[in-house]
């Protein structure tokens, strides 16, 4: 059936090239100097910040029904998928649609950073293929896991420094206008870089285990307390309403049976306090659970 479906697509994407083909000769004086602009928010521009810290490494965080970072890896498949369904049912002349994927710190491992590189498309109505679309979703099929198996190998996990991406780098790298612009966040929900260390009364740029103990929101008054004391993340910048986020991968200690409630509500009041204009946050959960809900944010459905 899977054949079919992808046959039926194809079939339909070619009719939609050659409909075109009319359109395109009466405009080509016109499109010669003319490059179209994006409409509305019908262009994607879907960017992925994935976590290589320690967090996806097999051996200090087993389990065992489906490694971490391979549910991480079927995630990215999924809205690759989702971002393939949208490019096949829009008309070609409207396409101008971009997917990336970063880190941040950049892994020192060249060879990781090359593969990021050839990660990223943009397709437009002067490129679109069959061929193009059938090269987008296959990189991000077999791509992603070597990613993940050279950092595993490499073993030096520094971190993730998700705040200063925020603060330094998601308007410039994520965010374009006439655009929905969705970034997808691969994390255990933890935050934490040596490098970026900083704390305003109770609020912070990291959170770990160790800190949620020690900031005592440990007991079933934890929301009240987080409130009354004003315990969160320090917002990284202002205003990101023409950004979406999706959150996957929380992956909660078990220790505290309030640990996932009390991450999520951190993620939830930073996103919020920086006027994000749409966000969901999920859990580790299995690749094939969060498929549904995964395209259902890429694509609107509810």
């Amino acid at each position: 059936m899977k054949s079919i479906y992808n046959l039926i697509l194809a079939v339909a994407l070619i009719f939609s090239i050659s409909s075109c083909s009319c359109e395109q000769k009466n405009e080509k004086k016109e499109s010669e100097n003319h490059v179209e602009k994006p409409v509305g928010n019908n262009n994607l521009n879907i960017s992925f910040l994935l976590d290589l810290s320690d967090r996806i490494n097999p051996q200090k965080y087993p389990n065992p029904t489906m490694d971490y970072y391979k549910r991480d890896v079927q995630y990215i498949k999924s809205v690759a998928e989702a971002f393939d369904h949208h490019l096949r049912t829009k008309k070609v002349r409207q396409m101008n649609d971009k997917i990336q994927l970063y880190f941040d710190p950049e892994p020192l491992n060249q060879e990781i950073n090359t593969i990021s590189t050839s990660l990223k498309f943009n397709v437009n109505r002067d490129n679109v293929s069959t061929q193009l679309l059938e090269k987008i979703l296959e990189a991000y099929s077999t791509k992603p896991p070597d990613i993940y198996n050279l950092a595993i190998k490499d073993d030096k996990y520094v971190g993730s420094d998700t705040w200063r991406f925020f603060k330094s780098k998601v308007t410039d790298y994520c965010i374009e206008e006439g655009y929905r612009n969705v970034l997808v966040i691969l994390t255990d929900g933890y935050v934490y870089h040596k490098n970026t260390k900083i704390r305003e009364g109770n609020l912070t740029t990291y959170l770990t285990p160790q800190d949620i103990r020690n900031f005592k929101l440990t007991s079933s008054n934890w929301r009240s307390k987080l409130k009354e004391d004003n315990f969160g993340f320090i917002p990284a910048t202002d205003d990101l309403s023409n950004l979406e986020v999706l959150v996957l991968g929380i992956n909660p200690d078990k220790k505290n049976p309030y640990e996932e409630d009390i991450i999520k509500t951190y993620w939830s009041n930073w996103l919020t306090t920086m006027k994000v204009k749409r966000f969901e946050i999920k859990n580790a959960d299995l690749p094939s659970d969060m498929d549904k809900l995964i395209k259902s944010f890429i694509l609107l459905k509810k």
